[in-house]
């Protein structure tokens, strides 16, 4: 059995982080947080998120 990674929306970004749309896109492009797209949609791994969190808040450490 494999373990798949909870995806996120990008609303679901801008919730937990309370950013704007603009921000979490921007983020995206410039390789900040890593995304997946699967069909037409765009999905953040928790984990993604999770590290980008941790290196903001550790200082990249």
């Amino acid at each position: 059995m494999t373990i798949t990674p909870d995806l996120l929306t990008v609303p679901d970004v801008m919730e937990r982080m309370q950013v704007s749309r603009h921000t979490v896109y921007q983020l995206i492009r410039s390789r900040q947080l890593t995304s997946v797209t699967i069909g037409r949609s765009r999905r953040i791994p928790a984990s993604a998120l999770a590290a980008y969190l941790s290196a903001l808040i550790g200082g990249g450490a």
